[in-house]
């Protein structure tokens, strides 16, 4: 099958050449050109543009940061709606609005094309791993068009429901991530100004009522577990913006819809502050140093 995939970051790198060692022909692109250098050199065919990339895919898929960016992509005069060939599938696996994947799919049924909002969960570890799991929005013939493909990079693939569902999903999950991540860096924070052993503290948890995915296999205190990004300075993984992203997308769902998420709210006021303070760039994990002594 011959994929066009656009967005290659940490994540859409690695899903990239997944796809490119099950065997399908691939045609890649990111505005960064240190991103193209680094996945040329590993061996994944580069386009020399957006619109070169999709010259006679049967797939599209991006992996964007953001809702205007995928808006950019796809929609408008320029946008690829209008150099994708009717009948080809696009499948978005940016974190985005949900308003912004119905859009998208709006407009593409419009040309002829099928277009479906599958984000992603599992982090860096799960990109490369093929992994993932996979929040898909649209219709059951899409997505029985996409897993064959969504297979060869992730390991879970739900259908949550229409068009935008998958972007619900995603900021509900992310939401609760935060949320954990927080408690988890909270209570190791405490522990260890008591003088308790983080790995101990850490494992004491892990085995206990307080157990949570961080615990398991993403800690955020430095030297517990060697493959977590808190163990190599917080780099890589999943950056405090993008957290905040997510969790300010959350919130502008909750006001739209009255829900009430009192403690979505309150992490992403803490994301801000973390951001402000000059950890932006740093892994969502570093959010540890809200709680630490000086």
């Amino acid at each position: 099958m011959k994929i066009a995939f656009i967005g290659l970051g940490n994540m859409g790198g690695p899903m990239a050449l997944n796809l490119l060692k099950a065997g399908h022909t691939l045609s890649a692109f990111d505005l960064s050109a240190e991103a193209c250098k680094k996945f040329a050199a590993e061996g994944l065919p580069i386009a020399a543009s957006a619109a070169a990339t999709v010259a006679g895919a049967e797939v599209v898929i991006s992996m964007l940061p953001a809702s205007a960016h995928v808006e950019g992509l796809y929609l408008g005069s320029d946008g690829l709606l209008e150099k994708i060939t009717p009948g080809t599938l696009v499948i978005d696996s940016s974190t985005i609005a949900a308003a912004t994947s119905r859009k998208v799919a709006e407009a593409a049924a419009k040309r002829g094309i099928a277009a479906i909002d599958a984000p992603v969960s599992g982090g860096t570890g799960g990109a490369v791993a093929g992994t993932l799991t996979f929040m898909v929005g649209g219709s059951e013939a899409d997505l029985a068009r996409a897993r064959p493909v969504l297979e060869k990079m992730g390991a879970n693939i739900f259908h949550a429901g229409a068009a935008g569902a998958g972007q619900t999903a995603k900021i509900c999950n992310n939401m609760l991530l935060g949320i954990l991540m927080i408690g988890t860096s909270e209570a190791l924070a405490l522990g260890v100004a008591n003088g308790l052993d983080a790995k101990v503290l850490s494992e004491i948890m892990r085995r206990s009522s307080g157990g949570n995915w961080a615990l398991e296999k993403y800690n955020p205190m430095p030297g517990v577990m060697e493959t977590s990004p808190a163990s190599k300075n917080y780099a890589g993984g999943f950056g405090t913006d993008l957290m905040l992203k997510d969790l300010g997308l959350a919130q502008e769902n909750a006001a739209a819809v009255r829900a009430s998420t009192p403690l979505g709210g309150m992490a992403r006021n803490l994301y801000a502050a973390h951001s402000l303070a000059g950890h932006g760039g740093l892994d969502f994990s570093s959010v540890l140093k809200l709680f630490q002594k000086p």
